[in-house]
C-alpha cells in the first residue's frame, strides 16, 4: 500500500490542488450571492428564486464535491509515510484551518436553508464581512503548507 501511495501521490496532491481551487472559488462566491440575494432580490419579481437556485446549484454541485475530493486526497497525503511530519507545528496549524474552512462551509448551506425558509436575518454587510473568513483560512493554510513553521 505503501508503495502505491508514493506512486499515485504526484497525481493525488494534482488532485487535490484543483479541489481546492474549485472549492475555494465556491467558498468566495457564495457569501457573494448572499449579499446579492439580501440587498436586490425584493426590488424584482421572482428573483429570489433565481439566487436560490444559483445557491443550491453552486453548493451541491460544485463546493461540496470539490471539498470532498480535498479531503480525501488530503487524506491520502497525510497517510503517504514521510510526507508530513507531525512533531513541527505547521500540519496542525493547517488541519486547523481546514476544519474551519469546512466549519464555513456548512456554516454557508445552513444560512442558504435560511433564505430557502424565508428565516434569513443576516444583513448584506454582515454577509460582506463573512466573505473575509475564507481569506484568512487561506491565508493561515497556504503558509502553514509552504512555509513549514
Amino acid at each position: 500500500m505503501t508503495d502505491l501511495l508514493y506512486i499515485l501521490y504526484p497525481w493525488v496532491k494534482s488532485l487535490h490542488i484543483m479541489a481546492v481551487m474549485s472549492w475555494m472559488a465556491g467558498l468566495f462566491y457564495l457569501p457573494r450571492l448572499f449579499v446579492y440575494h439580501v440587498e436586490q432580490a425584493g426590488s424584482v419579481d421572482g428573483a429570489s428564486a433565481i439566487f436560490e437556485t444559483m445557491e443550491h446549484k453552486l453548493l451541491r454541485f460544485i463546493m461540496a464535491p470539490a471539498m470532498i475530493v480535498a479531503w480525501v486526497c488530503g487524506l491520502l497525503m497525510v497517510f503517504t509515510p514521510g510526507i508530513v511530519d507531525w512533531t513541527m507545528f505547521w500540519p496542525w496549524a493547517k488541519t486547523a484551518g481546514v476544519i474551519g474552512m469546512t466549519w464555513f462551509h456548512h456554516w454557508l448551506g445552513y444560512r442558504r436553508k435560511d433564505f430557502v425558509a424565508g428565516r434569513n436575518s443576516l444583513t448584506g454587510r454582515q454577509y460582506r464581512l463573512m466573505n473575509e473568513v475564507p481569506t484568512l483560512l487561506m491565508v493561515v493554510i497556504v503558509i502553514s503548507v509552504i512555509v513549514k513553521f
